[in-house]
């Protein structure tokens, strides 16, 4: 099995409360019990003192067995009914997928 982390780096909508954003999140991670290839989902808050993060304040991980099972998860439909509603919420996302070595 070969590991594959998708990563999500956030920066929500200024008239996005955070009420909002809690119910986002819990949408992404009710994810991993409706997508078989999403194995993992982890999330946090930026918390760094070095202000780097260009506006980026949450980041989003989840965990895969494959870049096929990464496909699987882009293209099912759970995916994309809530991307609908989560992409919208974004100022700006950036999405990274890796195999940690």
């Amino acid at each position: 099995m070969e590991l594959v982390k998708h990563i999500l780096l956030a920066k929500f909508k200024e008239s996005v409360s955070e009420d909002e954003i809690q119910q986002l999140i819990k949408g992404y991670a009710n994810l991993v019990d409706l997508i078989e290839p999403m194995k993992a989902f982890h999330w946090g808050k930026d918390v760094s003192i070095e202000n780097m993060h260009q506006g980026f304040t949450y980041v989003f991980e989840s965990s895969f067995e494959s870049t096929k099972g990464i496909e699987e998860y882009i293209n099912h439909p759970a995916h994309v009914e809530f991307a609908s509603i989560f992409l919208p919420s974004l100022d700006k996302a950036l999405i990274i997928d890796y195999k940690p070595t």
